[in-house]
């Protein structure tokens, strides 16, 4: 199924980022040379996505400005959330009537994915099943979640659905910030501020989210830390 329409999350106040974000909004951090939001982007497109709707809060101005200079096939919307701080649930549901009826791909402004042997849009798009999925989560193997220092996120089965780590427990699993999504997926929602994981916790109990594991590198830029091992892994090839 090919993909046209994402959503880019970058809308956060970046607090684990400072001081880097005193004085810009975390999606504007450069990794080797290019802020995280056009590292997104880049992929997006290079994807085939054709709308992207992004999402503002912290520094507005300066996410707007970026967006509207670059040079872009792309349609790209802007779903401003300046008055209140939606979480990432709550951004989605927002931004929803732009979005379309159409499953989307949802994408973390934090993280730098680099395609494996297929690109990881389509990739996306070739394992969706619209009967059987409500959400397909690109998902990363523990050990190559580059930067990353969590137990792990997911489980996952031999037919791709997944599971919640365990308390106390490792899982083989991290979530990528990288999702394609059913608007089903975002019935019903809590109230107005809320995370995404409202909707995931539903989609386990009723046995439609899934995942696809991530064949290319992966990075979690989630602190300034992570910027030099992450640059020096892209470096090297």
């Amino acid at each position: 199924m090919p993909v046209k329409t994402a959503m880019l999350m970058a809308a956060g106040l970046g607090k684990r980022m400072r001081p880097l974000t005193a004085t810009r909004p975390k999606p504007l951090v450069k990794v080797a040379g290019k802020p995280l939001l056009d590292h997104a982007l880049d992929r997006l497109e290079a994807g085939g996505i054709q709308k992207t709707v992004v999402n503002v809060h912290y520094l507005p101005d300066a996410l707007i400005a970026h967006v509207r200079a670059r040079k872009s096939s792309m349609d790209i919307v802007i779903s401003d959330e300046r008055d209140k701080l939606l979480e990432t649930g709550g951004g989605l549901v927002k931004a929803l009537p732009v979005l379309g009826e159409e499953p989307f791909i949802c994408a973390n402004s934090d993280n730098i994915w680099i395609d494996g042997p297929e690109d990881t849009i389509e990739m996306l798009g070739s394992h969706w099943n619209d009967e059987k999925m409500d959400a397909l989560l690109l998902l990363v193997p523990h050990a190559r979640a580059n930067c990353h220092k969590g137990p792990g996120d997911f489980h996952m089965d031999e037919l791709g659905r997944i599971t919640r780590r365990r308390s106390g427990r490792l899982a083989p699993f991290v979530f990528t910030g990288v999702q394609l999504v059913s608007p089903r997926l975002l019935r019903d929602p809590p109230g107005e501020a809320f995370s995404t994981n409202h909707f995931w916790n539903r989609a386990i109990e009723e046995g439609r989210l899934y995942g696809v594991s991530h064949e290319g590198l992966w990075f979690d830029i989630g602190s300034p830390g992570a910027i030099p091992k992450a640059e020096a892994i892209i470096a090297g090839g």
